[in-house]
């Protein structure tokens, strides 16, 4: 038989204090205070699961956003008007690059892309000319400098 089933009573080297620690689980089994603490952990982590919300909603920052950008229209400093917000100028800037990066993507539509599209195809003609261009300024400087050193 294990000891640990048997209730034993405490002896008389052993303190109240000690005697206190141990804990008698539900099945009526006494654990030293190591084993009560490691199921109070365990417990801990269990209830913990859940990734603890951080930080504010998307719509309490942007409310911080336009609170700080009403205080600047109004003459603060953003330093001023970000510290009254209780927030720091780097978070400033990142809410409001996250809160812009949404926005200029909802405003997209076929015509935009149509418009792109042919951007980008000027552009990529552009490139090519730029290209032939500097091949041959670099062509001619190769030919003057081979001249100049005698290489033929």
């Amino acid at each position: 038989m294990i000891e640990d089933d048997v209730p034993t009573q405490p002896d008389s080297t052993e303190t109240k204090a000690e005697v206190e620690k141990t804990k008698v689980t539900a099945r009526g089994k006494r654990s030293s205070p190591k084993k009560a603490a490691a199921g109070k952990v365990a417990s801990r982590v269990q209830e913990n699961d859940k990734p603890k919300a951080r930080g504010l909603s998307d719509a309490d920052k942007l409310e911080k956003i336009r609170q700080i950008e009403a205080a600047v229209a109004g003459g603060a400093t953003l330093k001023d008007a970000v510290g009254a917000a209780s927030i720091s100028d780097q978070t400033y800037y990142t809410w409001k690059k996250a809160v812009a990066a949404p926005a200029a993507g909802t405003s997209s539509s076929p015509v935009a892309v149509d418009d792109e599209f042919a951007e980008f195809i000027q552009l990529e003609e552009e490139n090519r000319r730029l290209r032939k261009l500097l091949g041959e300024k670099l062509r001619t400087e190769n030919a003057e400098l081979r001249k100049r050193l005698g290489i033929t």
